[in-house]
């Protein structure tokens, strides 16, 4: 990806999606991207699944 590229991805990117960063006990990583995988996900789409189902759940 060329440098002006890469520039306005990073700034699509600002402007469209709010960064979230987690911290997981050593190890917990590779089980949690194995999950996805497993799932055909990426770990960041499993992870908002995960999250977004658990919010549904405790909405009823």
């Amino acid at each position: 990806m060329s440098k002006p590229q890469t520039r306005a991805s990073n700034k699509y990117n600002a402007k469209a999606y709010d960064r979230l960063a987690i911290q997981v006990k050593k190890g917990r990583k590779a089980d949690i991207q194995a999950a996805a995988e497993k799932q055909g996900e990426s770990l960041n789409a499993y992870v908002v699944k995960a999250v977004e189902q658990r919010m549904e759940a405790e909405r009823k």
